[in-house]
């Protein structure tokens, strides 16, 4: 049976992932400058093209199938951009868009000294951030939404790899008026399990190195919420509600008279890093920007106290 030529085209892509971004035909042809029949000829030609269906009518929602589409089509325009940014800087200044996921604790240090550096080096670049956890982050990295993340490493997906961009201590923080917050340092793990704690959700990449090396030192611990977030844990143990295992780096320096951060016999250090796409190249904007990223952490003069710095890794 002769194959049938493809006859996809980059628009019908580009209307479809409209609707998935936006939630509906009409939204979608406003973001993308163009009518709604223009967005209902592109998909209707992708799905005669792919003999599916892609888009539910009567609710405006991606079919299994449309999301498959767009997950793929995301990554495609994710490589088109880099070609541009690639040829645009071979020629001239780098630049070019990147679409960086950053984790909310680091991201509230770690940001504005990037912006800064980002302003003076690459002027041309242009820097969109999206805050969030290794939950929220790294599905958006995978379907092409975000270029790349700095999240908690391990990344799970083999999709994804992710080099060391820095190490951070974990500490118990404590209100100044706490029993333990005068107590001799290290603590050993056995005083965690006599607290009632702020924990990350099971699950999650710091929750798993919490329980292992407390479940090394034979120590059970008592949650006294579990929230997939560490900026919403931290959150919750300032204004009060209880102690927390957290990064160091969590821990504003303007809160630092307030609380006591307590280092623990064997809890290991967060490691966090840049993850990318395994299939892919990034582009020279986004490697600029991974530079800019290693660059901050070296610093010692922009970067908070707890914090380790790896080597950047060979690209």
């Amino acid at each position: 049976m002769r194959r049938r030529e493809s006859q996809m085209e980059l628009k019908h892509l580009q209307a479809l992932v409209g609707i998935a971004d936006t939630g509906s035909f009409s939204a979608a042809a406003e973001a993308l400058g163009t009518v709604q029949s223009n967005v209902s000829a592109h998909v209707a030609r992708l799905e005669r093209e792919l003999d599916v269906t892609l888009v539910d009518r009567s609710t405006g929602r991606l079919t299994e199938e449309g999301q498959v589409v767009v997950t793929r089509a995301r990554r495609m325009m994710a490589e088109l951009d880099a070609i541009v940014s690639d040829v645009v800087s071979m020629r001239s200044q780098v630049r070019g868009r990147v679409r960086l996921g950053m984790i909310g604790t680091t991201g509230r240090w770690l940001v504005p000294q990037l912006f800064a550096r980002l302003r003076q080096r690459y002027p041309e670049v242009v820097l969109t951030v999206t805050d969030g956890t290794n939950t929220t982050l790294e599905p958006q990295l995978l379907n092409g939404q975000l270029d790349l993340a700095v999240v908690t490493m391990p990344v799970p997906s083999d999709e994804l790899s992710a080099s060391p961009l820095f190490d951070e201590d974990l500490v118990l923080v404590v209100a100044r008026n706490h029993p333990l917050a005068k107590a001799e340092r290290p603590l050993p793990m056995a005083a965690l399990g006599d607290l009632e704690l702020v924990l990350p959700s099971p699950g999650t990449a710091l929750r798993e190195e919490i329980d292992a090396a407390a479940g090394f030192a034979g120590v059970v611990l008592h949650p006294l919420m579990e929230l997939d977030g560490l900026r919403m844990i931290a959150s919750l143990t300032f204004d009060g509600h209880g102690p927390s295992v957290l990064p160091a780096t969590a821990v504003p320096e303007r809160l630092r008279d307030q609380f006591e951060l307590l280092g623990i016999e064997g809890l290991p250090r967060r490691r966090v890093g840049v993850a990318l796409r395994v299939r892919g190249l990034p582009s020279a904007a986004a490697r600029a920007l991974i530079d800019l990223l290693y660059a901050v952490v070296q610093d010692e003069s922009a970067v908070p106290g707890g914090l380790h710095p790896a080597l950047p890794a060979r690209r």
